[in-house]
């Protein structure tokens, strides 16, 4: 376990270093979050009644996505693994004494955790500060902001299982940027980054809920905009735990397969 403390912290000490990207994210975060609660208040305008959650629920739905957008979005992934495997330099890894799916993990993990600690706070402050209902509200109590951390780093550990099997798929094909593209519209769409899932018709959205897409971002964030009641929040814990233990059960076994039946050309 020591080992793979030492890969996390080597990576997130290393994005630590990109402040320059992150103040430019921050940037462009602040002004895509303002132009969806422009677009959501035109529609809110026309017909509050008709949308299931508030306004201010909806705001603060949007701000908790900006400020945690690296914890969720599922392009980003690590290009060094992704070339690594279709360069052949994963030998060096194999060569390693740990598992190379613990290894990547981790690092992934700490990459998205680096680099959501330097954007978080700014948008988090500064939309604190806003005028209601435009900012972000406070959560309801101590246990649903408890709540929504725990879901929130669960919701992490969903989000870098899924992008590994995208690592581990990428051992089977020629080129990975055909997987990458599914992979990474499906979790747009069907994770809530484009359109909060309590949106869609009741019928999808009953599908879309047990799908391991809605198990990332949308819980926490929806647990911390009170769109959720107590028997949806104990449902949607409970798939959260199950989908993280069978897409790293998933991830782990298609890595010892492609493990045991690599080839790497040159030498």
């Amino acid at each position: 376990m020591k080992k793979y403390y030492s890969f996390f912290r080597l990576k997130f000490i290393l994005g630590l270093q990109y402040r320059a990207a992150a103040l430019a994210g921050v940037v462009t975060q602040f002004f895509w979050g303002f132009m969806e609660i422009m677009i959501f208040r035109a529609f809110y305008r026309a017909d509050a009644a008709a949308f299931p959650m508030s306004f201010a629920a909806t705001a603060s739905y949007i701000w908790l996505q900006q400020a945690f957008l690296m914890f969720f979005a599922a392009w980003m992934m690590e290009n060094e693994i992704i070339s690594a495997i279709v360069s052949g330099d994963v030998a060096y890894e194999l060569c390693r004494p740990v598992s190379i799916y613990n290894m990547w993990f981790s690092r992934s993990i700490a990459a998205r955790l680096s680099r959501a600690v330097l954007r978080c706070f700014p948008i988090l402050i500064v939309a604190a500060f806003l005028p209601a209902p435009y900012g972000i509200e406070p959560p309801a109590d101590w246990f649903c902001f408890c709540l929504f951390l725990l879901t929130l780093i669960m919701g992490l550990a969903v989000t870098v299982s899924f992008c590994m099997l995208v690592y581990v798929i990428s051992f089977f094909t020629i080129s990975a940027e055909g997987v990458r593209i599914v992979f990474v519209s499906s979790v747009e769409f069907f994770s809530g980054a484009l359109i909060p899932l309590p949106f869609f018709p009741d019928k999808v959205q009953v599908i879309m809920e047990f799908l391991p897409f809605a198990a990332m971002q949308n819980v926490a964030l929806r647990i911390y905009s009170g769109s959720m009641n107590l028997l949806q929040i104990k449902r949607a814990v409970f798939l959260q735990v199950f989908w993280l233990l069978v897409l790293i059960w998933l991830g782990k076994w298609l890595c010892s397969k492609a493990e045991r039946r690599i080839t790497v050309q040159g030498g």
